[in-house]
């Protein structure tokens, strides 16, 4: 009878053993790459995730109506009214209709800024915005959107090929003087954005920048808004964030310097980002 071939206790050992030295050695090697893959992929995260945050702040200051961003005390914390449209009004008609004087209820732009009749139905016209209220100082001859001494909410618009119609409540615009470029804006709201609880904990950021919108336009900033707010997060592991704002009010053009750090898993990234605001009224 031939014998068969098979392994005895002692090889099979022996192979189990070197099996695991090699798995071992092999371990030692990948280890270094693998952290390395996995750190580059957490920095990328982060990165796009900043940069994405940021890049949605600027897009909203560039739409802000001119002279309305406001610090909020903090530098963690900035409010803006964004438009959704703009254009110029008809003087003559305007003045006729004692707009900025007695008041008037309608106002005729110069051109068409309407896709269709009621469009923007709810939202508020301004005209020549001079103050963001930071400082609770408003009045008519330093007139804000904020407290509402050049604003009225637009009750009906109608379309029409060279010149629309926006109606609203009887309004008295301030200054008297009008608007020098004969400009408005429709403004759809306030927008805020705010980093809280920012700090570190076990090589993580504490923090996050939120977004909040759909509360109602009030003299004075409160944060965070009122409980009704539309409230969306844009960043989490928030380890440093400050919003440095520079009016220049005389040179009707300000800017706005944002910095946002992440830190997570020990990994941090740092992006800074500058924001031309146009505040020519």
């Amino acid at each position: 009878m031939r014998r068969q071939g098979a392994f005895t206790l002692v090889e099979m050992v022996v192979v189990i053993a070197i099996t695991g030295i090699i798995a071992a050695v092999v371990a030692v090697f990948l280890r270094a790459p693998a952290e390395g893959y996995a750190a580059s992929s957490r920095r990328a995260w982060m990165t796009d995730v900043a940069d994405t945050a940021l890049r949605r702040i600027a897009r909203d200051v560039r739409a802000a109506l001119p002279n309305s961003l406001r610090p909020y005390g903090t530098t963690q914390a900035i409010e803006m009214l964004v438009t959704s449209t703009g254009g110029r009004y008809n003087q003559d008609a305007a003045e006729q209709a004692g707009c900025f004087s007695s008041g008037c209820s309608e106002l005729r732009s110069l051109g068409s800024v309407l896709q269709s009749s009621g469009e923007y139905k709810g939202q508020r016209l301004v005209i020549y915005n001079l103050h963001p209220n930071d400082d609770n100082s408003c009045s008519a001859s330093n007139p804000s959107a904020w407290c509402g001494n050049n604003s009225a909410e637009i009750t009906n618009s109608i379309d029409n090929s060279d010149e629309d119609t926006l109606s609203f409540t009887l309004t008295a615009f301030r200054p008297s003087t009008g608007s020098p470029s004969r400009a408005f804006f429709i403004v759809s709201g306030p927008v805020a954005y705010e980093c809280s609880d920012v700090g570190e904990s076990n090589g993580n950021g504490t923090g996050k920048l939120y977004r909040y919108e759909g509360y109602p336009i009030t003299a004075t900033s409160t944060l965070p808004p009122p409980p009704t707010t539309q409230r969306r997060l844009l960043a989490e592991y928030v380890s440093g964030c400050s919003f440095t704002y520079s009016p220049g009010v005389t040179e009707r053009s300000g800017l706005l310097v944002m910095k946002l750090e992440l830190l997570r898993a020990g990994e941090r990234v740092v992006l800074m980002h500058q924001v031309h605001v146009d505040n020519a009224p």
